[in-house]
């Protein structure tokens, strides 16, 4: 039996929008887990510290892990926007903030778990022979606190909100021209909350950073969040280029025209 021209076009475009919510919830979730290690860029590339000037301040590259997948969101979340409007992106945003909480929970519960004796003995060492607790370093990774998990869920969803938000209203004043423009801009308003929001909850109020490591590490990811926001709108184009060809430029451009008075 043949499938009607609008069912067809009805099911690409449900399944596009499950694969760009898996995109955005999984890496949004990776972020959530491995943020809680700050890692030295410098060290990385094998460089001297950077010491840039930055209000005063000499700052080196030192990021959250979760940079890596953050990006990522960003661009997936201006993907949803532009053709599922701003429903879309709350409703993941939303879901995602729920799933976010279930998975701290999880892993709060499973750090409380007794901890078996042979997995203990196996692993009492680290490679260096030194005596090593697996049990207490699992907990140390994994059970990031009640801080970072309040830090997480304010900072994403306000970053979320204000980025529908700006992308929304860029879209309305530029209508669909300058993709470039409400991507960028929107990711580059957002982030400069949500980079010091979770910070500064979960390290500084919850923590015990001053509030010079919160400029710093905050300063410093938002400058790499604005860097990687720009070097992406190749990539944005070119997930367009595929998503029109996937569903057909004409329905491409009418789900792109709904999802612009999607407010």
């Amino acid at each position: 039996m043949t499938i009607p021209d609008n069912s067809a076009q009805e099911a690409k475009r449900q399944r596009l929008f499950l694969l760009l919510c898996g995109i955005f919830l999984t890496n949004a979730l990776i972020a959530e887990i491995v943020g809680g290690k700050i890692f030295s860029v410098e060290t990385l590339l094998g460089v001297p510290p950077a010491q840039l000037l930055i209000g005063g301040q000499r700052l080196d590259f030192n990021m959250t892990a979760g940079v890596v997948n953050w990006p990522v969101v960003f661009i997936t979340s201006d993907i949803i926007n532009e053709y599922f409007g701003t429903k879309g992106v709350k409703r993941i945003s939303f879901l995602t903030a729920g799933f976010i909480v279930y998975t701290f929970i999880t892993i709060f519960v499973a750090t409380k778990l007794p901890p078996a004796q042979f997995w203990l003995d196996l692993n009492n060492t680290d490679k260096e022979g030194h005596p090593f607790n697996i049990s207490e370093a699992f907990t140390k990774v994994f059970n990031q606190g009640l801080g970072i998990m309040i830090g997480s869920i304010v900072a994403f969803l306000l970053g979320q909100l204000l980025d529908v938000f700006v992308f929304s209203w860029l879209r309305r004043k530029t209508g669909s021209r300058f993709i470039w423009l409400r991507a960028t801009g929107s990711t580059l308003f957002s982030q400069l909350v949500d980079s010091f929001v979770v910070i500064t909850i979960a390290f500084y109020v919850f923590g015990n950073w001053d509030m010079k490591q919160v400029f710093s590490v905050g300063s410093i990811n938002y400058l790499y969040k604005g860097l990687v926001a720009v070097m992406l709108t190749p990539i944005l184009y070119l997930a367009h280029y595929f998503i029109d060809r996937y569903l057909g430029k004409e329905y491409a451009e009418e789900l792109s025209h709904k999802a612009a008075h999607d407010i």
